[in-house]
Formats: C-alpha cells, structure tokens, sequence
C-alpha cells in the first residue's frame, strides 16, 4: 500500500508504533569498509524495514540520520549524501509499498556533529544547507515527513526545521536528554517544548529519545506538565549503557510495559531505539492493543514498575 502521511494517521488513530534504529554509524556506514550499507547491502535494508512492519510499525524512519556532509566528511563520502538519503528513503518506501497497511516513511536527518558558533563554528546558513541538500533527497526518495532526531542544540534543531519547509515537507522532532536530565548542550525538557514548539514551520510532533524506559517516561512526563500542544513522541532505547537504568537491555515485557505507560502518560507516538527489535515491537503492538488506556502514571509508579531511574533535572532558575 502506498505510503501514508503522519498527519492523516494522527487524526484517525490515538497512537503510532515506530521502528527502532537500524543504523551504526553516518548513514548505516559499514566502517570496517568504509561502503554505506544502504548501497552494500539494500536488501538487509529492506528486510530490516520490512521486520519492524510486520511487527506493526506504523511509521518507519529511513536509514539516513547521520547521512549528511559533515558527517560523512570524515569518511570521503560528503558528495554522496543527497544520493544517499534517495536511496534510503526509495528502500523504505518500497518497503511500505509491499504491505497491505498504511505506513508513514519519514525521512531521518540527525545532527551534523559540529557545534555552533560563538561556541564552536557551525553558522545557521550553512547547516540549513546541509539539511536541506538531505530534505530535497529524501522527499524525492519518498519520504512523505522529515524526523528530525537526536538533536541536542534547539538552534541544530531550527536550522533542519528550515531545510524541511525548503523542502515542501513537515517535520517532527526529538531531543536526547540523556545528561543528567539535559540534552548534551545542557537544554531542558520544559525549555525545549517552549521554544521547539514555537519554531517556523511548526511542528507535526515533538518529544523525546533515549536512554532507557524509565528514564525516557520520567522526561515525558515533564513534557506533558509543560503543556505541549503538539503530539507527543516516546522512544526508549531498548539497549542502553546507563548505568541509572536496570541492566543493559530491555526484554520485550519491559518494553511492551514501557509502551503502555507511554501511552497513558500522553504519548501518541511511540517507539525504541538502539537495541530495538521485531520482537521488541511485537510485544509492543500487543500491549497497546490489549490493554485499556489507564489514568497518566505519577514519576513514583514508573520506579515501580519499571525500576529506579534518574528523573530529569528541574529547570535552572535565572
């Protein structure tokens, strides 16, 4: 069935289940040689989309987050980056061409890598150009909106929310607030909902990624008291090397608890990360579809049931 687009499946469904991550590196870079994987190996790139659908992902993310060109300038690969976003996001699409459901291909740009000036020396106009050269590749590969992900920096964040309205394209963004509750350049979560929700184009969804189920939900919930307007983005890494959160790995029941709490907590669209497998998102789709929606969990019930985690830091006052 052909691709769908996020804003019609948000009006008609109370919640979407994402994919995981399938890259390792910029771009699914096989590093060891150096050849993306999307041109090594599409088929293991299509098979790795067509998985997470069939376990019931309803949206699927291309396998281009970090196939910009200052990513891939270490690696002599900067002049490929528009090809190789076209060609991650064509396998997604022919990927969701082959089922028999409705399934959003959005195109995924990451960061650059690089930190803007005055502290470090990436200008607004030139990573506009980077993103864009990505958004124009994507759209024309398939995807029908840009996810915008593991940014840390809200002014990264605005130069790809630029490249994706050049583009002709929504876009919907997430931040990793993995550092005691912050983002890596020290953003909040409360803070990040204010200003990335008053971004030109607005936003079709925000939220959060990251380090594990409890830490995640514990970030979600500070997004929801801060009044986000906009859909709400959930997505736990099912592996992680946080040592706040209860061993490296999630096993399918914790996330599949993971999701419900996410979905009682506000979250219209949820999903994992690093580690997450079909299995993952089989336990998953099956605890959102058993299971009624349940009052918003308080920061308490979470370490209950999912175990101790460091909650989020509160905002610095001026």
């Amino acid at each position: 069935m052909p691709a769908e687009t996020l804003a019609h499946l948000l009006a008609a469904r109370d919640w979407m289940l994402t994919d995981g991550l399938p890259e390792r590196g910029p771009a699914g870079l096989a590093l060891e040689r150096g050849t993306p994987a999307a041109l090594a190996a599409p088929a293991r790139m299509q098979a790795v989309a067509k998985a997470a659908i069939d376990a019931g992902a309803d949206l699927i993310r291309t396998n281009s987050a970090g196939a910009n060109a200052s990513r891939l300038r270490p690696y002599g690969a900067q002049a490929r980056a528009g090809m190789l976003s076209r060609t991650a996001a064509e396998i997604a699409q022919e990927a969701a061409e082959r089922t028999d459901r409705q399934v959003v291909v959005a195109g995924a740009i990451g960061p650059t890598g690089e930190i803007f000036a005055p502290m470090g020396t990436l200008r607004h106009a030139l990573a506009v150009e980077i993103f864009h050269e990505q958004a124009e590749a994507l759209r024309e590969g398939g995807a029908s909106v840009l996810w915008l992900g593991g940014f840390a920096a809200l002014e990264e964040l605005a130069a790809a929310a630029e490249a994706a309205q050049r583009a002709g394209l929504g876009w919907c963004g997430t931040m990793r607030f993995d550092t005691a509750g912050r983002t890596l350049m020290g953003l909040a979560p409360a803070p990040f909902a204010a200003q990335a929700g008053a971004l030109a184009p607005q936003p079709e969804a925000l939220g959060a990624e990251g380090p594990g189920p409890a830490r995640l939900l514990h970030t979600l919930l500070t997004l929801c008291a801060a009044g986000v307007e906009h859909p709400l983005i959930a997505q736990a890494d099912a592996q992680t090397d946080d040592l706040t959160e209860d061993g490296t790995e999630s096993d399918p029941r914790r996330m599949a608890e993971f999701a419900r709490l996410a979905r009682d907590a506000g979250a219209r669209i949820i999903g994992g990360g690093a580690g997450l497998t079909a299995a993952h998102l089989d336990a998953m789709r099956a605890a959102l579809e058993t299971t009624p929606r349940d009052a918003r969990p308080t920061h308490d019930e979470i370490t209950a049931r999912l175990g101790a985690a460091q909650p989020v830091a509160a905002p610095r006052r001026a």
